[in-house]
């Protein structure tokens, strides 16, 4: 993992937001996140990006903003996601979440088999979303109509030096 800090990995972490979250802002239950303002990290196999992870931290709450793994059986989303958790510890922040949205069966599947619980439903929430950027589409690929999001968290333990 590493951090988008050369112009190069930048500019490619900013194309990817605009091809797969259509650009900059992304919103997030009635938060508005730009990239610029995010921690992030870039998942690199044989000197290629081929995935990435972006959060904020709220106090003790770090919100994982986007995740997306491009090579599936790599485990590179599972390689992202402890990223996120690592520096949570690392910064004394003792709980992560996130939020997908009611069509994505496949993250929800995704998270909770990396210890992640359901903790809200936001009815309508994509509805609102819509409204600030209309490039959220109604129907998901798989036929799902996307209306509402869905709050997942886990709790991380400390790492204790003793």
């Amino acid at each position: 993992m590493m951090s988008p800090d050369s112009p190069e990995h930048r500019s490619w972490l900013i194309n990817l937001w605009t091809s797969e979250w259509g650009g900059d802002p992304m919103v997030s239950g009635d938060h508005r996140y730009y990239l610029r303002d995010l921690e992030a990290r870039i998942a690199i196999d044989d000197d290629q990006p081929v995935g990435a992870v972006t959060w904020a931290v709220h106090d003790q709450e770090a919100e994982i903003v986007s995740l997306n793994a491009l090579v599936e059986g790599r485990h590179i989303g599972t390689r992202l996601i402890r990223a996120v958790e690592e520096d949570a510890v690392k910064n004394g922040v003792t709980r992560v979440f996130l939020t997908t949205t009611n069509d994505n069966v496949r993250a929800l599947a995704f998270y909770q088999k990396r210890g992640y619980r359901l903790t809200a439903l936001n009815v309508g929430a994509v509805d609102r979303a819509r409204q600030q950027k209309p490039a959220i589409p109604v129907i998901a690929a798989n036929g799902i109509p996307i209306h509402d999001e869905l709050i997942l968290a886990k709790r991380l333990q400390s790492v204790n030096p003793h």
